[in-house]
């Protein structure tokens, strides 16, 4: 790898070129099949940022290299390099203000690697976040697993011992009914009592304020 684009990289990857980036680029991830068509968006903060044109790079993981691509100026004309297919790769402003589109038709394996868009402000050429392309031939599965479903649940009988013959599962299921609602009845009986004691009290109390 040349010494210049050593420096591109480490810039871009470590120190970064710009503290607030004016560039942000969507999606961040494309996974596409070949020979198909992909594009990538490069949005800017500010209109500002396009009076030089807009570069585009791509980091090549194969070949640990990152590619000059191509440049737009303000007026939609490009310059790409002799190593990229012209008749593949465009560049058009879109419908949005102040995004750009880079739409790469036929896709290859050779055009994996991340794309980064760039513009030059102040002497200072400023980079995107990048967009990772990756070209596969086929797209991953995206079949839900199957549920194993639960064996069906037996019925629970009612087993009545030898001594007890003659009588049937509802005994067992009343009794505890009939208890609860005998605890219920007095606990009301209770709470009436307390209430009407209550109550008179209440009145003695009335009572004495009254005649007083």
């Amino acid at each position: 790898m040349e010494w210049p684009w050593l420096f591109l990289y480490l810039s871009l990857h470590i120190t970064g070129c710009q503290k607030t980036p004016p560039i942000f680029q969507t999606p961040p991830r494309i996974i596409a099949l070949n020979n198909s068509t992909m594009e990538l968006v490069c949005a800017l903060k500010s209109e500002q940022f396009t009076q030089s044109g807009i570069y585009w790079y791509r980091w090549s993981k194969e070949i640990q290299d990152f590619q000059y691509v191509l440049f737009s100026n303000v007026f939609q004309k490009h310059t790409i390099t002799n190593n990229i297919d012209k008749d593949r790769f465009n560049v058009s402003k879109g419908s949005f203000r102040h995004t750009y589109t880079l739409k790469i038709r036929k896709l290859q394996p050779l055009d994996a690697g991340t794309y980064y868009c760039a513009v030059s402000h102040s002497s200072e050429l400023l980079f995107g976040n990048g967009t990772e392309l990756s070209v596969v031939d086929s797209l991953p599965s995206t079949e839900k697993p199957t549920e194993n479903t639960p064996p069906p649940t037996k019925p629970v009988r009612c087993i009545i011992p030898a001594k007890m013959k003659g009588s049937s599962c509802s005994g067992f299921i009343w009794a505890p009914l009939v208890a609860c609602a005998v605890i219920l009845l007095l606990s009301l009986v209770a709470a009436i009592r307390r209430f009407q004691r209550l109550r008179r009290r209440l009145r003695l109390h009335f009572n004495k304020q009254v005649f007083k």
